[in-house]
């Protein structure tokens, strides 16, 4: 019986902010980090466009347990739609589909069209996506030329705000967006052109929210750079960045219990403190705290009261 493979790197355990940089995909940033970390285990929390910068949640070792929680969380972005020009891609990147100048349209015509995306809406994903059809990413069955039909999916737009407008040929709006996870940002920005009757496509796009995770708390690629240097050694002195995994679920309800009942709970067996089920419903899945401060994982609160542990740290 052939022995277990050791992971290669240091064990590394947190979350780190990261402001992805233009040009860069999610998984070469998260690569890029994982290296200058030197860490056995590390995960993104949803993929980022190589267009795309900002906010891009990544996972060391035992956070990458939680780190669905924070694929879930809903985002907000800055973006920048070019109209009258359609693109392969709905961004910048692709090839240029049809070109139907706009001079023509207004501020105020933008404006109007707006709120009728504020609400749930279906969204049929991009065929350029990281969407898997049998086990291969959709972008590259696009790249050589076949089209997936693809079922509509719900999603919420929140708040849908016009930052700036600029006229001309191929008029373009600043907008700030709040959406539900897994929503495209081109494709509505597609749809927002179709509405209008011009066309569109993203020219630039800035994710400035993750959660509760915002662009003010990240860190760049070349500050990292910076502080290591060349030198494996200084690996750890990034560390300094990172957030503790409990971080990854401060938007789920908290249950806090006694030390002694941390034994059990390691041991995966449901503990019962009634003490700490005020307003917590049957089913919820709950951040598990003990009072000595230590964050344990996550736990599901059974029908007869019971705290079950799901996930925990090791």
């Amino acid at each position: 019986m052939s022995k277990p493979r050791k992971a290669r790197g240091r064990r590394v355990d947190g979350i780190l902010l990261l402001d992805k940089p233009l040009g860069m995909s999610s998984n070469a940033a998260l690569q890029k980090v994982k290296w200058l970390f030197s860490a056995a285990k590390a995960g993104h929390t949803g993929s980022l466009d190589p267009l795309a910068t900002g906010v891009l949640p990544l996972c060391f070792g035992e956070a990458t347990k939680f780190s669905q929680h924070l694929l879930d969380a809903d985002k907000a972005y800055r973006c920048t739609i070019r109209f009258g020009i359609t693109t392969t891609t709905a961004d910048a990147e692709g090839e240029e589909l049809s070109n139907q100048p706009a001079p023509e349209l207004t501020q105020a015509a933008v404006q109007a069209v707006l709120p009728a995306f504020i609400r749930q809406i279906e969204q049929v994903p991009p065929m350029f996506s990281a969407l898997k059809h049998q086990g291969t990413p959709l972008y590259k069955l696009a790249r050589e030329g076949v089209e997936i039909e693809r079922a509509p999916r719900v999603v919420t737009i929140y708040s849908l705000v016009l930052l700036d407008f600029r006229a001309g040929d191929y008029p373009e709006a600043d907008i700030e967006v709040s959406v539900s996870k897994g929503t495209y940002i081109r494709t509505l920005a597609e749809d927002i052109g179709a509405k209008l009757g011009c066309g569109a496509h993203v020219a630039a796009l800035r994710r400035i929210k993750a959660g509760r995770f915002a662009e003010a708390a990240c860190v760049t690629l070349d500050g990292l750079v910076g502080l290591r240097g060349d030198d494996d050694a200084n690996a750890a002195l990034l560390g300094r960045y990172l957030l503790p995994v409990a971080a990854a679920l401060e938007h789920m309800q908290t249950v806090t219990l006694p030390e002694s009942l941390g034994y059990y709970l390691r041991q995966g067996q449901p503990v019962l403190d009634t003490s700490a089920l005020r307003a917590v419903a049957v089913g919820e899945i709950v951040r598990l705290m003990l009072d000595n401060g230590e964050f344990l994982g996550v736990a599901e609160i059974l029908a007869d009261g019971r705290i079950a542990p799901r996930r925990l740290l090791q």
